[in-house]
């Protein structure tokens, strides 16, 4: 009877260039890698504001590099931001970028307790705002700008026009689906 050879499992790097870091992932082969979920903790880097991203890996010339997917900000981060006395304005749409479709999900928290009218007025004028926002900018530039806070603290400061707020938050930021560019689809054509 002949033996059969048994597979050992390696330890590959791959890149999150988001962040420049490195991590590893075990697998037979690096080809094994392509299309797998990875979840990152990203509380140590930006200081306590309890945030994880999930990347999808891409293999290209035996790299493994991760692209961003949704990022995530924790219940809990909120539940201890939220006082009494205050009120808290949530909303979720779907917005067009450069390269895809993306799903937004703002939450703003007042300082005092606001009537209905106020809460409609941040809501509608946050979505008008992020809408504009995103349309012109690819996915990746958007997940960098959530984590350097860029877009939290430009549509706060809009929104300071309609009610000032405690807090101005993207609870999540997720990739729904891909849109193909132009150069994209010339290089699956040859």
């Amino acid at each position: 009877m002949a033996k059969i050879k048994k597979r050992k499992k390696k330890f590959f790097n791959v890149e999150i260039p988001l962040i420049n870091k490195q991590t590893h992932l075990q697998a037979y082969e690096i080809g094994d890698l392509e299309g797998r979920f990875i979840k990152y903790d990203l509380t140590r880097i930006l200081r306590g504001r309890s945030r994880i991203i999930q990347l999808k890996v891409k293999v290209k010339d035996d790299e493994a590099i991760t692209i961003p997917k949704k990022i995530t900000l924790m219940p809990f981060f909120l539940k201890r931001m939220v006082r009494k006395g205050t009120d808290y304005v949530e909303d979720s749409f779907s917005a067009k970028c450069k390269d895809a479709e993306i799903k937004i999900k703002p939450f703003l928290i007042t300082r005092r307790k606001v009537s209905r009218a106020v809460r409609k007025a941040l809501r509608e004028k946050a979505r008008e705002e992020l809408i504009k926002y995103v349309k012109d900018k690819n996915s990746e530039t958007l997940f960098d700008e959530l984590i350097k806070n860029s877009i939290q603290k430009s549509l706060g400061l809009k929104l300071k026009k309609v009610y000032p707020l405690s807090l101005c938050e993207i609870r999540i930021l997720e990739v729904e689906k891909e849109i193909e560019t132009k150069t994209e689809k010339v290089e699956k054509k040859e």
